[in-house]
């Protein structure tokens, strides 16, 4: 009896993060209102990642589950936060925020050094959402201007998250290797 051939969920994770990441950037650089990141981040950036990262468990890729359950549940919160501000409920001053993107910088370091083990492309994604998440770091402690700096650099990390869900996807559909990642940096 032939083996069951199951989906690789780290395609909806990578999806998600890369089109909700992008979405937010849009927003952070003054082109959109935040309506578009509160609803993403909620569904597709939240709920679908951490389905995608509770299906990796399954799996056995323990990167994978950290990642996307974990940046899941941070869209999740990051939302609940905006809502929370804008409806005045448990309120969360700018550097409030900013001490909760240093704890999300700090995570983000060890999944950097977990990505340089796997490929190329992966250790280019994290490269690029640690120096995201250090400028909005900075943008929420006095430099609020590398909010715009942090938009248009992260839109190149959501763009990387989406060329390594295309290497999947099309190494499955044309059955060889279409879009390299690249060698393990360690």
């Amino acid at each position: 009896m032939a083996e069951e051939k199951l989906g690789n969920p780290g395609v909806v994770g990578l999806a998600g993060f890369g089109l909700t990441t992008m979405v937010l950037q849009f927003h952070n650089v003054g082109w959109i209102e935040l309506g578009p990141v509160v609803w993403l981040g909620l569904i597709f950036g939240g709920l679908a990642q951490m389905i995608a990262g509770l299906q990796e468990m399954k799996t056995g890729n323990n990167f994978g589950y950290s990642a996307f359950t974990s940046y899941g549940c941070f869209w999740i919160a990051l939302v609940l936060i905006l809502i929370g501000n804008h409806y005045g409920i448990y309120k969360s001053s700018t550097t409030d925020i900013g001490w909760f993107l240093v704890a999300w910088t700090l995570y983000t370091a060890i999944m950097w050094i977990g990505a340089m083990r796997i490929s190329s492309a992966l250790a280019w994604c994290f490269t690029l959402l640690l120096i995201g998440f250090i400028l909005l770091d900075l943008a929420h402690f006095g430099w609020p201007f590398l909010t715009i700096v942090a938009g248009y650099e992260l839109m190149i990390c959501a763009l990387s998250a989406w060329y390594i869900m295309a290497h999947v996807i099309y190494k499955d559909v044309f059955g060889r290797d279409v879009l390299p990642v690249g060698k393990p940096w360690i």
